[in-house]
């Protein structure tokens, strides 16, 4: 697929100027209901999809499913990230409006993150075929922890990046507003919200570490593995606002999600040498696969509640006059 640079310059100029919309009409801290956060899911739910037809119009078929497959496996595995958001939220107590621009910033460096190690990714299967060998093995290793490991979830508290974070970074106790840095006593803070920030980011590098290569199985063409990626990346903090408050009813979502990756490891280790599933197959099984985990996840847990967690802080407001010393120092 050869793609000039005029259209990678207008995929990516067209990113940013999504990225700087969603930024402006978020300007003001508030808290996302579910309508708003629906509204922009649908929003960018059509983009991706949009573009996907697109691609199908202009590059034909295998094209477009290529894209398609690799939008979903990305859609699909960010769900899981989703549901890791709400727990370091929860953890920190972080006040729902504070909460977007926190997942703006990280989907941010989750798009440049992503974009180097697909880089890095393409130009290892470009120079070393039996790299894929090493991405179809590791996708069946990590399908199997995710069955294994189903019912564990994320705990901030046992954290080596947030451990690092406190012995290094001297940090308040309290939130100042949506601010990530504080000066107070002629001493730079970080603020909770900085803590939160740099724990997503890193929760993100380990998801990075699992989707690039299962979308690296259903298409070696750099720019559709990019787009895909983008799209389903920019719809997340927008997916988190819809779906958080659900996360106790999709208990079938991460075996779903672990036989996605081993299938696409399989699909992976077959193509190379032996035989290449045609590519319609491969998003039919990954579609009904996630088809079957939802529906079986709503049914099993009809009329289930969530459990209320207790934060695990201790972080706190600032007072109001510790707000109006701030601000006149800042002034």
């Amino acid at each position: 697929m050869d793609v000039p640079l005029w259209l990678w310059s207008a995929v990516i100029g067209a990113i940013l100027l999504m990225l700087v919309i969603d930024l402006v009409a978020h300007r003001d801290a508030h808290v996302i209901k579910v309508r708003e956060a629906a509204a922009w899911s649908a929003a960018w739910v059509a983009l991706g999809v949009g573009f996907g037809v697109w691609l199908w119009w202009w590059q034909g078929a295998e094209v477009g499913q290529q894209y398609f497959a690799g939008y979903l496996i990305e859609k699909s595995l960010a769900v899981d990230n989703v549901f890791v958001w709400a727990v370091i939220f929860s953890y920190f107590a972080v006040p729902p409006r504070f909460q977007h621009r926190v997942l703006f910033l990280g989907v941010l460096g989750a798009l440049v993150l992503r974009g180097a190690f697909i880089a890095v990714g393409a130009v290892l299967i470009e120079n070393f075929s039996w790299i894929l060998y090493v991405f179809a093995a590791f996708l069946l290793y990590t399908g199997y922890r995710m069955i294994k490991q189903r019912n564990e979830h994320l705990d901030p508290e046992q954290s080596v990046v947030l451990r690092l974070f406190h012995r290094f970074v001297p940090m308040t106790d309290a939130y100042y507003g949506q601010r990530f840095l504080v000066r107070r006593g002629g001493v730079l803070l970080a603020t909770p919200l900085l803590a939160v920030l740099v724990l997503i980011e890193a929760t993100d590098v380990v998801f990075a570490v699992d989707s690039i290569p299962a979308i690296f199985a259903v298409t070696d063409e750099p720019f559709l593995v990019f787009t895909a990626n983008a799209f389903a990346l920019l719809g997340l903090r927008a997916m988190y606002f819809l779906l958080a408050d659900l996360m106790h009813r999709f208990v079938h979502l991460k075996i779903g999600l672990a036989l996605v990756l081993v299938w696409v490891g399989i699909k992976m280790a077959l193509k190379i040498d032996v035989y290449y599933i045609p590519t319609a197959v491969s998003l039919a099984v990954i579609a009904s696969i996630l088809a079957v985990s939802v529906i079986t996840s709503l049914r099993a847990t009809r009329g289930l509640h969530p459990t209320p967690s207790e934060p695990a802080g201790p972080f706190r407001h600032a007072t109001d006059d510790e707000m109006a010393e701030l601000e006149t120092k800042t002034r």
